[in-house]
């Protein structure tokens, strides 16, 4: 895989600060050949084939079909003499953040009690511990990986990643809604700069 000749820069995102109108910024990574991607006939099919008949696949790929037809690919069905295959593997999971700490905090020893914004007062002592209970916050990862292979003899000659982890909310529940804005990411500028992980607010 063209993926295993390189090391992923970057390849988790800051969750903290990094939100803009609720969408988190999306982490593209591609790999080709060097040589333009001529654009053909192309199927769109999952990975792993136990996921064809999914509702859910079928809206990922969906997105994925709508990408490839506005660069310039033709998008036709699960054929066999179509001339290239995209293969398509979406993974969702989410985790918690640490519980954000409260503002207000008491120091002990050199310490202050403070609200936030500077000044205090020093109470003795060597330890410090927060004023009120911390909240956790539990994140979502979404992430589209794509192969552009040759059908006849199964030759990866394109691939993309994009991934993005934000905070679980109407966005990051909508998972179809993530994964178009994914696929959007993946392919604009196709090919894209080969082995350069940027990043797409």
């Amino acid at each position: 895989m063209l993926f295993r000749r390189a090391i992923l820069i970057g390849s988790a995102l800051a969750v903290a600060g990094c939100t803009t109108a609720g969408q988190a910024p999306v982490q593209v990574t591609r790999f080709h050949l060097g040589a333009p991607v001529a654009t053909g006939r192309v199927s769109v099919e999952p990975a792993d084939k136990v996921q064809a008949e999914s509702l859910e696949f079928q809206s990922y790929a969906r997105a994925v079909e709508g990408e490839l037809g506005r660069i310039g690919f033709q998008v036709v069905p699960n054929v066999p003499n179509s001339e290239l295959v995209a293969a398509v593997t979406v993974f969702r999971g989410s985790r918690e953040t640490a519980p954000a700490q409260s503002p207000f905090s008491v120091g002990l020893g050199g310490g202050t009690f403070g609200g936030g914004r500077g000044g205090g007062i020093g109470l003795g002592g060597g330890v410090s511990f927060p004023i009120g209970k911390g909240r956790s916050r539990e994140v979502v990862l979404t992430e589209l990986s794509v192969q552009l292979k040759r059908r006849s003899e199964g030759t990866v000659i394109w691939e993309g990643r994009a991934r993005t982890e934000q905070r679980l909310s109407g966005n990051a529940a909508d998972s179809t809604a993530t994964v178009a804005r994914l696929a959007n990411a993946l392919f604009a500028g196709f090919p894209g700069e080969s082995g350069r992980t940027i990043t797409v607010k």
